[in-house]
């Protein structure tokens, strides 16, 4: 890799902020000092803006990314995120037993994609693959869904037997949208054991996995469960079907650094992201087990290609 070839781009992350306010989180979330690190290239939001959706609360939402310094700033959904799921808000009951009204899906789209957002420079993006041509002089490829496996009575979901992901005979053809190669996969929940360990066990997705280890992004950053915030760099030279996960003060390179700055600490280590043998997994979750926003984005330096 040369410096001709490739740019670095700084990315702030986060994820499951649910409802969390603009002074909360300029206060608490994101400090002061916010104002001594680099410029932020790209900001991604891993979903669960929402507690329990809401249209006040997904402008609320909008208010907080509005806050951030960054020249793009790409947001997906979350399980929590109701109205946003079509086919989920169309069939909910309440608990009386009623239907709600499909205009509160429209308007919550509305919302997330029309002035409000625009002004908050924000980009909400379906399923499927992304690209975009950065101001820094960069070239970002990467895919995005908000869906997990089903659990509970929440927004898109799909079962254990469906593949979204990979090519399978269960899998309708419309529905296999991850490529073979992006820069950056971005999911609301986490893949089969990496950084998805709960109360529960371990309840990320094996077919996440498996396209992960297809796809080989440089980053793959969720969130969707709490308790698995963390960064890991995932080595999978020796055996496709082998998971070993590194300690992140194992990692070793210059290609990329991570910084992560939450009430005055920093830690930063590098990593040579362009090998196509590791994977940077970020689980961003700002919300802490015991329910509060109150741990950090992170702050994620790569290099991309540089745009043509």
């Amino acid at each position: 890799m040369t410096s001709s070839s490739f740019i670095r781009t700084t990315f702030l992350v986060l994820s499951d902020t649910h409802d969390v306010d603009l002074d909360t989180f300029t206060k608490d979330v994101w400090p002061a000092q916010r104002g001594q690190l680099p410029k932020i290239d790209v900001v991604l939001h891993c979903g669960d803006l929402t507690q329990v959706g809401g249209l006040s609360s997904f402008k609320k939402a909008l208010k907080v990314l509005g806050g951030i310094d960054a020249d793009r700033k790409l947001v997906i959904a979350g399980n929590h995120d109701l109205e946003l799921d079509q086919q989920y808000w169309t069939s909910y009951r309440d608990e009386e037993g009623n239907a709600e009204g499909p205009e509160d899906h429209d308007e919550a789209v509305t919302i997330m994609k029309g002035l409000t957002a625009t002004e908050s420079g924000v980009s909400f993006l379906d399923k499927g693959t992304h690209t975009c041509d950065l101001q820094n002089g960069a070239k970002l490829a990467l895919y995005a869904s908000p869906y997990t496996p089903s659990f509970g009575d929440w927004a898109f979901p799909y079962s254990d037997t469906e593949d979204r992901l990979n090519t399978a005979d269960s899998t309708p053809p419309s529905a296999r949208t991850m490529p073979d190669h992006v820069d950056i996969i971005m999911t609301h929940g986490p893949p089969k054991g990496i950084l998805d360990s709960c109360p529960q066990g371990n309840v990320g997705c094996d077919k996440l996995l498996r396209a992960i280890r297809r796809v080989k992004p440089i980053m793959h950053c969720f969130g969707h469960i709490h308790e698995g915030r963390g960064l890991e760099v995932l080595d999978w030279k020796k055996s496709i079907t082998e998971d070993k996960a590194l300690p992140i003060e194992s990692a070793s390179g210059n290609h990329i650094e991570i910084e992560y700055c939450a009430k005055g600490r920093t830690q930063t280590v590098g990593w040579n992201g362009r090998e196509g043998d590791s994977i940077l997994a970020v689980n961003a979750s700002i919300e802490t087990k015991r329910g509060k926003p109150s741990d950090a984005p992170w702050l994620i330096t790569l290099h991309l290609p540089r745009a043509t």
